[in-house]
């Protein structure tokens, strides 16, 4: 219900999503702000480095994302990927999101869209030129440090489409399935691994 009222009102009513965003980044960050500070991660794998996204310059983000081929955004598109839409993400303190860099060149990007209730919702794409290297499971195991650890539920939709999606987030989470969208996605719960 909270995915389907978000998207509407981020689709059609803009000025009001924008409001939403604002409080609900003041809310988020007096709930779990203290938890993050001093947060380090063990995924990060030796050549790597991660940084948070209001780290990095805007037009840097920007780069990375129209360096993409067209079909990245097939599944991809939880946000705009222009300067005015990172800048406003980059401000948001309940969008936490992070880039992984290899000599100094982004090649992944992972995001918890956040809300002080509790829950987020995770989206991660990695660079078209660096596919097939394991950085998707790296970027999943990053976002699991951050929710688990501050005490977040996470979610996300993939679509049955996207096989390679569903194998990494398989990797390193156990996965329970909520319910099919009407555009054929499953909205999942990301769940600790147990085995």
């Amino acid at each position: 219900m909270l995915y389907k009222v978000a998207h509407i009102l981020r689709d059609k009513f803009g000025w009001l999503w924008d409001i939403i965003e604002k409080i609900n980044s003041w809310l988020f960050f007096l709930r779990y702000g203290g938890r993050l500070k001093g947060f380090s991660f063990s995924a990060v794998p030796d050549g790597y480095e991660i940084l948070p996204l209001r780290d990095v310059s805007t037009e840097k983000v920007v780069a990375f994302f129209e360096q993409q081929p067209d079909e990245a955004y097939t599944f991809f598109h939880p946000h705009g990927f222009d300067a005015t839409s990172i800048k406003k993400l980059q401000m948001n303190r309940s969008f936490l999101a992070y880039v992984l860099l290899e000599n100094n060149h982004i090649v992944g990007y992972v995001f918890l869209r956040s809300f002080f209730t509790g829950k987020c919702f995770r989206g991660k794409m990695v660079d078209c030129q660096h596919r097939g290297k394991g950085l998707a499971k790296v970027l999943g195991m990053i976002a699991n440090e951050i929710a688990y650890n501050i005490g977040l539920r996470m979610f996300a939709t993939v679509s049955p489409e996207n096989i390679a999606s569903f194998a990494s987030t398989k990797a390193v989470n156990d996965i329970k399935i909520i319910k099919q969208m009407p555009n054929g996605d499953y909205l999942i719960e990301e769940l600790p691994k147990t085995k």
